[in-house]
């Protein structure tokens, strides 16, 4: 039985970064659930054109530019740093990327809670 190289070369502490990515990407999906319900939830009780309403779609609007524009530079720099031969481990990259995204999920998924 052949090894991939993936297994044969990581350390323990890479092997803990990949489920570290791993695990992060499950808490985005499930804040990113738990959100996605609970505005629909807030879509449902209340009237599209109240303040409330309006104020809370255009922060979540604002905040997805935001966390794209993040990841977008993030992912840059893993171009630019990789065009000069310094790469990263796609795990590290990937966390690095989903970080906005998972910060602004938990927080919404907190606030809305609440």
């Amino acid at each position: 039985m052949k090894k991939s190289p993936l297994m044969m070369s990581a350390t323990p502490m890479a092997m803990f970064d990949i489920w570290k990515a791993g695990f992060m990407a499950f808490e985005l999906w499930s804040s990113s659930l738990s959100t996605i319900n609970k505005r629909q939830q807030m879509w449902q009780t209340q009237p599209f054109f109240s303040p409330s309403m309006m104020l809370e779609n255009q922060r979540m609007v604002t905040e997805k530019i935001e966390a794209s524009m993040e990841a977008g530079l993030v992912m840059q720099k893993a171009l630019f740093s990789a065009m000069s031969g310094h790469y990263a481990p796609w795990w590290v990259t990937s966390q690095k990327t989903m970080k906005p995204y998972h910060r602004r999920s938990s927080a919404n998924s907190r606030r809305l809670s609440s």
